[in-house]
């Protein structure tokens, strides 16, 4: 037996049509978050790692709906997607594939039913994005969609019961790793037609958003990205908190989180002009030194 049908057993996921729906969202989740479907198997308690794809699941499936297909046509079928979910939370049946792992899921972690329901309500800011003229507009995207988008997988990690705290401290965590995705993409939103940063940075060190489409490697527009990575750090920094705000067999996979963000910002850092024409991402060998000693203090706590 291998160690995802282990998963599928401590989770209590008996079923053989659940099992399969659970097994095909977690090969979907593979092909575009491969190395998360691999932290959270070796870093998680067994019994929480489906419910943790299923949850990546829902949010990849609900996100796409705004980022593909016809741009007139997102909208409708966004909406025909949001009531269906909406339906199926409130009776507690489905018959769409894609919505039986979230509604079981949901069952054994009733927190998530409202948290896939705040995210159903803030995704539609993504549709309408028209980018940030100041910082204060930022933090309210960051309020509106990136926070409910976050907490669909966050409130599995977090403690029990009352999660007021935690998710104050994941609103400081998920405002550290927007921010880091807005600079770290900054080029492939600039060619899909969206400027992520606010226009107010941008006035402040006099750089057009020209310069960021033409990559000028200007020392204005360092300074502009240098200042944004420097917000992120502080930001990652004031985060960490969250870790103590875990049960402890989550920690690893919570701090496993940050340090790729942390590992992030600095590959950002070693070559700020680059990112006017490539994403930036963890150099992979500190990735997976970071991912292995996070899995002996795993095995540490779990034994």
């Amino acid at each position: 037996m291998g160690s995802w049908e282990r998963a599928l057993d401590a989770a209590g996921i008996d079923d053989p049509g659940l099992r399969e729906d659970y097994s095909r969202q977690r090969r979907q989740v593979t092909r575009y978050k491969r190395e998360a479907v691999l932290a959270a198997g070796l870093l998680l308690p067994a019994r929480l790692v489906p419910h943790v794809i299923a949850a990546t699941a829902y949010m990849h499936r609900t996100d796409s709906l705004l980022d593909s297909g016809p741009l007139d046509g997102r909208g409708a079928a966004y909406a025909r997607w949001e009531q269906e979910v909406t339906d199926s939370l409130a009776t507690g049946a489905t018959d769409h594939p894609e919505l039986r792992p979230l509604l079981n899921t949901a069952a054994a972690h009733p927190a998530l039913r409202d948290r896939a329901l705040d995210h159903l309500a803030g995704a539609l800011a993504d549709l309408d994005f028209a980018g940030f003229a100041t910082e204060a507009d930022y933090q309210h995207y960051v309020d509106g969609y990136s926070l409910p988008a976050f907490m669909v997988v966050a409130t599995l990690l977090g403690p029990d019961g009352d999660q007021t705290a935690y998710r104050a401290a994941c609103r400081t965590v998920i405002d550290a790793g927007q921010r880091l995705d807005f600079v770290t993409d900054l080029a492939e939103d600039l060619a899909d037609g969206r400027l992520t940063l606010p226009r107010q940075a941008l006035d402040r060190h006099e750089v057009t958003r020209a310069d960021l489409e033409r990559a000028r490697d200007l020392p204005a527009v360092r300074a502009l990205l240098t200042e944004q990575l420097d917000q992120v750090d502080r930001t990652i920094a004031e985060g960490r908190a969250v870790v103590g705000l875990v049960p402890p067999a989550h920690r690893p996979m919570v701090r496993c989180l940050i340090g790729l963000d942390e590992l992030t910002s600095a590959a950002a850092r070693a070559d700020v002009p680059a990112l006017l024409r490539r994403s930036a991402g963890p150099a992979k060998p500190a990735a997976l030194r970071l991912l292995a000693r996070e899995y002996l203090r795993a095995r540490r706590v779990n034994r």
